[in-house]
């Protein structure tokens, strides 16, 4: 089945003062599904672990470590994002009050029928508003 993977639980993956046992189990679901992703969270997750490089928290071997070890999971950019982001996607921003990058998350989880991996509690009570199973 899969689900749609935010950035945040696949920083939790990749920093190991995040790391949990929750968050570990959504890792080995991967070898037998795939994560789905807006088309915004490559840059979302660089910009993320650029900030991590710059405040120390990880080293520069770390980081082309992480990014190989990413590239290697089964992770599916989704093309049609940028199709409807000034549709239904900035229609949810708008009802939800979040950003039209946070919702285009939550339109991705909702046209696929997956449930949404997130530790975001703002992702988490959007989900229960919108009847989408948050993991973990």
């Amino acid at each position: 089945m899969g689900f749609v993977l935010d950035t945040s639980v696949a920083l939790a993956w990749l920093l190991a003062d995040e790391q949990s046992a929750a968050v570990d189990a959504l890792i080995d679901r991967l070898s037998s599904e795939t994560a789905h992703v807006p088309e915004i969270w490559p840059l979302e997750v660089g910009n993320a672990l650029l900030v991590a490089l710059r405040r120390g928290r990880i080293g520069e071997p770390d980081l082309a470590k992480l990014t190989r070890g990413l590239s290697a999971l089964p992770i599916e950019v989704d093309h049609d994002t940028e199709g409807r982001a000034l549709g239904d996607t900035l229609g949810l921003a708008r009802r939800l009050g979040l950003t039209t990058y946070d919702a285009s998350y939550l339109e991705l989880a909702r046209r696929r029928s997956l449930p949404l991996a997130t530790l975001d509690r703002r992702f988490r009570r959007a989900c229960v508003a919108m009847g989408i199973s948050a993991l973990p």
